[in-house]
């Protein structure tokens, strides 16, 4: 039985685990310098010490998983950044990362999740077409780097998140997926784009989806959000909230939720049957710490 099998045993029996926090806007906030219109992508490459030692800080805290530092690694980000030469390295090295922060640390037993997006920092993101066949090599350099489950990560369209699905269980890899929702002003929760939450998830009948991530979603938006998944999605549910704002492709963290209420955030996401919380934009370590504690 691999990693994956072992783990998603545990949480249908009932088990809830702690997955890691931020990357992208912890890389941010070491110092690492951003690429144009790639957001926080390049460390991998510029800074490798920096990211594995972000993963290694989050396993240390009790993550059970961590995330690559891939979000802003798809193909057409990097092309609007100028580097597309370098999508493979990239990718592989993100996930190489995580890897070798897991053999370090010697809790064999964490997994490394590859993370995929689509989000386009320029506003012009690929026609379909386009994006499936990028998605499709993203996952497939994702998968031969090792990692045990793809986390579609800010999925805020419906055709484009079923594309990116489709792309990652072509690897052969398990893929969970992360929507980023809030309410409107009627109280329907909606994914960023405008669409209905609910059909989202309608979308994702018979598509062996395990597991579906309330993620970078405000922290008092997120129980809107499990209301919607209690009365429609059958499955395992995950959260990682995020805490702060961005201006422009920076992340500010004058306005961030303390640890302590972070963590009794996430215990009354548990106490509701959620099986993993982590955290996404400018959620630290201090905040993984807190939520192990009470997890």
């Amino acid at each position: 039985m691999n990693r994956y099998e072992t783990l998603i045993r545990r949480l249908r029996r009932g088990e809830q685990i702690v997955i890691d926090g931020a990357t992208g806007t912890e890389v941010d906030r070491r110092g690492v310098p951003q690429l144009e219109n790639a957001w926080n992508g390049g460390g991998a490459l510029s800074h490798p010490e920096i990211v594995r030692g972000i993963h290694e800080d989050y396993i240390a805290r009790g993550a059970e998983i961590v995330i690559s530092n891939t979000f802003a690694t798809h193909r057409h980000a990097l092309r609007d950044a100028g580097v597309a030469d370098r999508f493979e390295d990239y990718n592989r090295r993100g996930v190489e990362l995580a890897r070798e922060a897991r053999e370090r640390s010697g809790r064999a037993d964490v997994l490394v999740a590859g993370g995929m997006s689509c989000w386009s920092w320029t506003g012009r993101p690929p026609p379909l077409g386009e994006l499936a066949s990028d998605a499709r090599e993203q996952a497939a350099v994702m998968a031969g780097a090792g990692a045990d489950l793809l986390m579609l990560e800010m999925m805020v369209d419906i055709d484009r998140m079923l594309v990116l699905l489709e792309a990652g269980q072509a690897a052969g890899l398990p893929v969970w997926v992360g929507f980023s929702c809030r309410p409107d002003d009627s109280g329907s929760v909606r994914l960023f784009n405008g669409e209905a939450l609910i059909d989202a998830l309608a979308a994702l009948d018979g598509r062996d989806v395990s597991l579906v991530n309330i993620m970078h979603t405000e922290v008092e938006h997120v129980d809107a959000c499990l209301d919607v998944l209690d009365g429609r999605w059958p499955g395992l549910v995950g959260v990682y909230a995020h805490t702060g704002r961005d201006e422009g492709e920076r992340w500010i963290f004058d306005d961030t939720i303390s640890p302590e209420d972070y963590a009794a955030a996430a215990r009354r996401w548990l106490d509701r049957g959620v099986a993993a919380v982590g955290g996404c934009c400018g959620i630290r370590v201090e905040h993984i710490q807190a939520v192990k504690a009470v997890a």
